[in-house]
């Protein structure tokens, strides 16, 4: 494991040494792991939608072309 320091102001410092029962070194670093797999999972969702993006897309350039060659079909016949 590795050591990190913050600054934090002297305020917060003496606020923090009046709840000596909080061992304020794991609560950080609980924070910290909750916050980067929060982020991981953001980033995890981004790439999710990105794939259903391109499968929306594609999906639609599928159905447009479709009723393309539907269209011309229809004109072939007299239809339209």
């Amino acid at each position: 494991m590795v050591n990190i320091t913050i600054s934090i102001p002297e305020k917060t410092r003496k606020k923090m040494k009046k709840h000596d029962e909080v061992n304020w070194s794991a609560y950080l670093r609980n924070q910290i792991e909750k916050k980067t797999r929060e982020l991981q999972e953001v980033e995890e969702l981004k790439k999710i939608l990105v794939k259903e993006k391109e499968a929306r897309y594609e999906a639609v350039n599928i159905q447009r072309k479709g009723r393309s060659n539907r269209l011309e079909e229809l004109k072939k016949k007299g239809l339209l």
